[in-house]
């Protein structure tokens, strides 16, 4: 069984593709991953395929040409957010499983949309983001899970800069519909929170959107004007099942700030969350009483020492294999947008948002972990 491999295709190759071929060969000093079969690569512009192709030592074809391949079981969908859904369908009408780059869709309608197809042709959907998979969030996972904490409380999730559009080389889709801070970022923090938490069950925020235009300050598209079409600075809060309650921060508007992204609270002791769009990072903990020192925790967990975006696709691929359930799963990642679009709800009418999506903690991961890896 571990020698087995699913064949792969990828539809996008804009900027994050790096970052996910780069784990999946194992490139800067990464393992990889041996059951991912990369057998082509596709883009709606021929030229930028054919780019990445070349640095990766890989095959470009055309989207019409992968969807046909018989070789490719699963899709990773790294198109942009508005075309999550779209493209996924494609996927699925061709007798392709699927796994997106976050969000799952722009919408909670248009997501579950995809989720229902996925069903009626029995395949499966997978979902970034797979962070939360990395060693120091199954630290903090195990942490949570011991008792130590006793009863949770409540915490803070806090991801707040001034934007995209100093860095970034086409930052505009950061401002469109399908962007925005809270489908951009919510997702790395609200998966996170799930995984420690438990589900979400209401949802209450209030939003603004300060300026209607921003200027690009990067290269090569500096003094270009990007129109705003979404709110840019968002706070909430999540109220759990389990009853906790996680006050949220999310904005592309703050000049800086000293909050740490993810702390959890419990009635025993409190605990610090490394920032949820990597990997590993600081765990700590600090124990009721009047001694303030917060106490390291040791991070044992695989996959805490690099960027393994694709680490949730691999998990994918082996339960594709194995026949068990993915951990970074369609049911997972619809529950997040539907907390996601909460927040523009709950800010737009004033009022508190049931979220109402079943979803179900996914395993630890070092439920399947033989040798220390995947």
């Amino acid at each position: 069984m571990s020698n087995q491999r699913l064949g792969v295709g990828i539809i996008g190759t804009g900027n994050i593709s790096s970052a996910y071929l780069k784990a999946i060969l194992g490139r800067d000093g990464l393992p990889g991953f041996d059951v991912l079969d990369i057998r082509a690569i596709a883009d709606m512009r021929p030229e930028a395929a054919a780019a990445r192709a070349a640095e990766f030592g890989l095959r470009s074809v055309t989207v019409e040409e992968l969807l046909a391949d018989p070789e490719i079981k699963l899709v990773l969908n790294l198109t942009i957010p508005r075309a999550h859904v779209e493209v996924g369908l494609r996927c699925l009408a061709a007798g392709k499983h699927v796994y997106s780059e976050k969000p799952l869709g722009i919408n909670f309608a248009e997501g579950k949309r995809l989720l229902d197809a996925a069903t009626a042709a029995g395949l499966r959907i997978g979902s970034a983001p797979d962070t939360f998979l990395g060693g120091s969030h199954q630290q903090a996972r195990a942490v949570v899970d011991s008792g130590a904490l006793g009863q949770i409380v409540g915490g803070t999730a806090f991801f707040q800069c001034p934007g995209h559009e100093s860095w970034h080389p086409d930052p505009a889709f950061y401002y469109d519909i399908g962007g925005g801070p809270v489908l951009d970022m919510g997702p790395y923090y609200i998966t996170d929170l799930v995984n420690l938490l438990g589900p979400v069950a209401r949802v209450s925020a209030m939003a603004s959107r300060l300026r209607t235009e921003r200027p690009v300050t990067s290269e090569p598209k500096r003094g270009e004007i990007m129109p705003v079409k979404v709110d840019t600075h968002v706070t909430g809060s999540l109220g759990f099942a389990n009853g906790a309650i996680v006050q949220v921060g999310l904005s592309f508007d703050v000049a800086g700030h000293k909050h740490v992204p993810l702390e959890i609270y419990g009635t025993e002791a409190s605990l610090i969350v490394p920032d949820p769009n990597f990997f590993g990072g600081a765990v700590e903990l600090r124990k009721r009483g009047r001694e303030e020192t917060w106490n390291p925790i040791e991070v044992t967990q695989p996959y805490a020492d690099g960027n393994y975006r694709s680490l949730g696709l691999a998990d994918m691929a082996k339960a594709i294999l194995e026949d068990r359930p993915h951990r970074a799963n369609g049911d997972l990642a619809l529950h997040v947008l539907e907390v996601m679009e909460a927040f523009a709800t709950a800010s737009a009418e004033g009022r508190t948002v049931d979220i109402n999506t079943p979803v179900e903690r996914p395993a630890p991961l070092a439920s399947v972990l033989a040798d220390g890896r995947l």
